[in-house]
């Protein structure tokens, strides 16, 4: 769990035992803040929305089609507007696609977000039926929305960079040799990545 203070500091403990690297970190930054979304469609929702567009434009988005379409978003509604009627939130047609796609999952109950299974995997493999959502979305959704201690978004380029440096790699690692890199780290992999983010904004800053 990343979510509250407790259940990060429990799992950082348990990787600043594994890996001398995070302990540096904690003894350099401190420890970073938990992370949480709220589980459900509208995460899912604004995480499509907000694919490829900055923070201003993804919320000037979100506005519009919350005005549009109620807020939270009638998954009805979205279902039944067309590409011009979505066009009118700021949706591109892909984008239009992919909110669709996430509505017409969850409408038919093929896509239960209450009940997701427990295997990470299983979880993953449903959560990218959705057009749109790639593994990484769906590990920061498990991450984050549903506090799963061990989803690890591999595949993102600061987690990368961050670890990358932290264990003294000259190059960046991939996403397959990071995961290889991570499998120590079980089952608290999640915090493993909130701290690599941590790391990493502390550099850019």
């Amino acid at each position: 769990m990343v979510r509250t203070r407790e259940s990060l500091s429990k799992a950082i403990d348990h990787l600043r035992s594994t890996e001398p690297a995070f302990d540096d970190v904690i003894a350099r930054l401190g420890p970073p803040e938990p992370r949480n979304s709220e589980p459900g469609v509208t995460t899912l929702l604004r995480t499509i929305v907000g694919q490829q567009v900055s923070v201003s434009a993804a919320r000037s988005m979100w506005n519009k089609l919350v005005a549009l379409h109620g807020d939270p978003p009638s998954l009805a509604t979205i279902m039944a507007a067309n590409d011009d009627e979505l066009r009118l939130a700021g949706l591109s047609r892909q984008k239009a696609g992919y909110a669709r796609s996430l509505a017409g999952l969850v409408l038919s109950g093929e896509l239960d977000l209450a009940n997701l299974p427990a295997d990470d995997e299983e979880a993953i493999a449903l959560l990218t039926r959705i057009k749109g959502i790639g593994r990484w979305s769906a590990e920061i959704y498990l991450l984050f929305a549903e506090g799963r201690a061990d989803a690890f978004p591999a595949g993102d380029l600061a987690v990368q960079v961050a670890l990358g440096k932290l264990l003294g790699h000259e190059e960046r690692p991939s996403e397959k040799r990071l995961r290889d890199l991570a499998e120590p780290w079980r089952p608290y992999r999640g915090a493993a990545a909130v701290l690599a983010w941590h790391h990493y904004n502390s550099d850019v800053l």
